[in-house]
């Protein structure tokens, strides 16, 4: 049997990278922004910040989505044979596909906050009195959008573990029996 370190090892390693570095983002880079003294030097600061990231996320998102085909085609027989995996792996690709989504409106707004990056604000994600409404209302939709990616990466983590669990000798043999009854 051949083992499938490698492309396991960019669909984790991707995925948990996505995942880690949006939410230290959405904590660390977004909040600090708040503590820069200049109020026009927040959007700035935190944009400059995002934009180094935005290559690495890139390229995590790639490891993670190269691994997953990977892992999708490796594993096609029990993706058929076992019960429990199809619907998993549904929910995955589901979940994987609205991070996706989430990653590139963020990358959208993101992209139009740093358009006014001299503009003053309360923080990264926080307009004040002063930004301007386009800004603003980007500001406020980033707000909720900044936790919606790492929820949705965390939850294709989640769904990854319990695959992981439906690999286990005992769960393969169930869900080939399973299978087999239902049919």
């Amino acid at each position: 049997m051949a083992t499938n370190t490698v492309i396991r090892s960019l669909h984790d390693l991707g995925a948990a990278a996505w995942f880690g570095g949006n939410l230290m983002g959405a904590v660390g880079l977004n909040g600090a922004s708040k503590v820069v003294s200049n109020p026009t030097d927040r959007l700035r600061t935190a944009s400059a910040g995002w934009g180094k990231w935005a290559p690495l996320n890139a390229a995590a998102i790639g490891a993670h989505l190269v691994g997953g085909a990977g892992l999708l085609l490796a594993n096609k027989g029990r993706l058929a044979a076992q019960q429990g995996v199809g619907a998993s792996t549904v929910a995955k690709l589901a979940l994987t596909a609205a991070a996706l989504g989430s990653t590139a409106w963020n990358g959208v707004l993101g992209a139009k906050i740093a358009q006014a990056s001299d503009a003053p604000a309360e923080s990264a994600v926080t307009p004040s009195a002063g930004t301007p409404a386009d800004v603003a209302k980007a500001q406020r939709q980033q707000k909720v959008l900044q936790w919606v990616t790492p929820a949705l990466v965390g939850s294709v983590l989640v769904l990854n573990a319990q695959q992981g669990e439906l690999q286990r000798p005992e769960e393969v043999k169930k869900g080939l029996l399973g299978r087999l009854t239902h049919r």
